[in-house]
């Protein structure tokens, strides 16, 4: 049956006590970076169809990769990706049972953000 005061009810009651956790913006980022992965995934493959596609089309192409936004684009791709590559890697430390508690995870989402953009300059730096 259809609950008739469903309109004096406020809609998220927990919102104004809920403290924000690391965990969950950890938890967030990851989605984010999942799918933020996919422009960079994009202005690659478009980059190699217009290598395939002729001289003309490359040129517009690796002129778009290589301006200011480009780089931006993919260098954020590339922290995207260490970041999605380290939770990923804590996600199977927390499948085999480790590091569960709620200290060690908030410590384990400061480790991964902070080594995503180590490894992220050192990358640019090297390659």
């Amino acid at each position: 049956m259809a609950d008739v005061n469903r309109g004096n009810r406020p809609l998220s009651p927990h919102l104004s006590i809920y403290r924000w956790q690391m965990t969950s913006a950890s938890s967030i980022f990851t989605r984010i970076t999942g799918n933020g992965l996919l422009v960079g995934a994009l202005l690659i493959v478009w980059w190699l169809t217009a290598l395939a596609a002729g001289p003309q089309a490359f040129a517009r192409a690796d002129a778009v990769i290589t301006s200011w936004f480009g780089n931006l684009v993919m260098v954020l791709s590339l922290l995207a990706l260490w970041y999605h590559t380290l939770a990923g890697v804590r996600h199977l430390i927390w499948d085999a049972g480790h590091m569960l508690d709620v200290g060690q995870s908030e410590k384990a989402a400061y480790v991964i953000i902070a080594g995503s953009v180590v490894l992220t300059l050192l990358t640019v730096v090297l390659v």
